[in-house]
């Protein structure tokens, strides 16, 4: 026994966070701690898909961009996002 599992057992809990709203999570900047909504992100959408900078310092914390079978995402800009399941 490895006492470990491999990424696919993540699918559950993956499938159920990313079901959610993520606008309402709390995020983190890396940049400079600051926390809020992602709602409150400043957002470009006049490029190759969406940029989200944070209010306060500017930084970028996010990037969201769709190709014709896929989309990436880019969450490097955020020490942690804080989401709560729906009630």
């Amino acid at each position: 026994m490895t006492g470990h599992l491999d990424g696919n057992a993540l699918a559950g809990p993956l499938r159920e966070i990313f079901a959610v709203d993520l606008t309402a999570a709390i995020g983190t900047c890396a940049h400079c701690r600051a926390r809020g909504p992602l709602a409150e992100a400043t957002v470009y959408t006049h490029a190759p898909g969406e940029v989200a900078r944070c209010t306060r310092c500017g930084e970028v914390v996010l990037r969201l961009v769709h190709g014709p079978d896929r989309t990436w995402l880019d969450l490097r800009g955020l020490l942690n996002v804080e989401i709560r399941p729906p009630a």
